[in-house]
């Protein structure tokens, strides 16, 4: 399902989902408000579906980014998972599909989403969500903004899926967590993915069995996106802000998201910058002697750019993922690739920028 807008975006934000490290993107929402950084589409995944909601309906403004972590400091799990033993044990017995009734979620979206239908968005959004019968992926464009984020998050078994133009639609997170794939469809030429990560130190294995099976997923999902990266790195300009790691809160834990909100924000702080200080070394390095910049090449007969120019001007992907002792996760890069380590800020080993010219 595809109902995009005719015009080609040029900025995206992809958001993935993460439970309660969603409250991450809140900060770095805010480090990219702070410079002037705003897209043209968002596209979003299960929390990170709720989060787009949240800022497609409002200004992108600093004030927005702060006004989303407000609600994720306001939240407890019982809010988006409310114990009910009855329809648990339904679930348990097969007279339910689903564990946990999603009335919490309804709530949670009906209060803080401004638009009632995502055709009406102050910016484009599109929520992803997945058949439950033939497993297809959908991008949602048009229709109820509750029905399409509770769409985009009903977690299987833990949700019931959600009836949308004659299909069940379960959380888009099965098949696509971080949809790179959908902002390089709709034809962004610059992407900024704001992954969650995932509980990369934990000191034990998390408690209950929806904990987890959350945590679980997130392990998967983190790997999912790595492969993206690697599929999409030719086709825009990415630039994957780092998720905080080491950590140690699972998908399931409300309590901390202040901690995840401010870890967010700094390291998205300290990766934009790092990226804008390379840029600039560059754009110096790429003079003549004497000052002068080098001549442009031109472009081939009839307008249209030569092999080389698409691999100087094309896409490149700017990449900070890390693994569960803080150092760079592995994204390959071509071996003539430039490679920084971001250590800026207290000096530390903060993580990965990788700099790929796409081919």
């Amino acid at each position: 399902m595809d109902m995009a807008s005719d015009r080609r975006p040029d900025v995206a934000f992809v958001l993935s989902g993460g439970a309660s490290l969603g409250a991450i993107q809140a900060g770095m929402l805010r480090a990219l408000y702070e410079r002037d950084v705003v897209p043209d589409v968002v596209v979003g995944t299960s929390a990170g579906a709720l989060n787009g909601a949240f800022i497609a309906s409002r200004p992108q403004t600093v004030a927005t980014a702060d006004a989303l972590a407000d609600v994720w400091r306001g939240l407890r799990r019982g809010q988006v998972f409310p114990a009910s033993p009855i329809t648990g044990l339904l679930g348990f017995l097969g007279a339910r599909d689903h564990l946990v009734p999603r009335s919490g979620l309804r709530r949670l979206v009906r209060r803080h989403v401004q638009r009632d239908a995502l055709e009406d968005m102050a910016i484009a959004l599109h929520v992803i969500a997945v058949d439950v019968i033939s497993g297809a992926e959908l991008r949602l464009s048009r229709g109820p903004t509750v029905d399409a984020v509770l769409a985009s998050a009903a977690i299987p078994g833990v949700f019931a899926p959600v009836p949308w133009d004659g299909r069940a639609l379960m959380d888009g997170g099965v098949a696509n967590n971080t949809p790179i794939s959908h902002a390089v469809e709709l034809g962004a030429r610059r992407i900024y993915v704001l992954p969650t990560g995932h509980a990369c130190a934990l000191p034990r294995p998390p408690d209950g069995a929806l904990g987890m099976a959350l945590h679980a997923i997130s392990q998967l999902t983190h790997r999912r996106l790595i492969d993206d990266i690697e599929r999409h790195r030719r086709d825009a300009q990415l630039i994957v802000l780092p998720p905080p790691c080491p950590l140690s809160v699972t998908p399931i834990d409300f309590g901390r998201a202040d901690e995840l909100i401010e870890r967010g924000l700094d390291d998205a702080r300290a990766f934009l910058d790092g990226a804008r200080a390379r840029r600039r070394r560059r754009a110096g390095s790429g003079r003549a002697p004497g000052g002068a910049r080098r001549p442009r090449r031109e472009r081939a007969p009839g307008g249209v750019l030569s092999a080389e120019d698409r691999r100087q001007r094309a896409g490149q992907v700017v990449v900070a993922l890390r693994d569960q002792r803080g150092a760079p996760d592995r994204v390959a890069v071509e071996r003539d690739d430039p490679v920084d380590v971001l250590d800026e800020g207290d000096g530390r080993r903060r993580g990965h920028g990788a700099t790929a010219p796409a081919r």
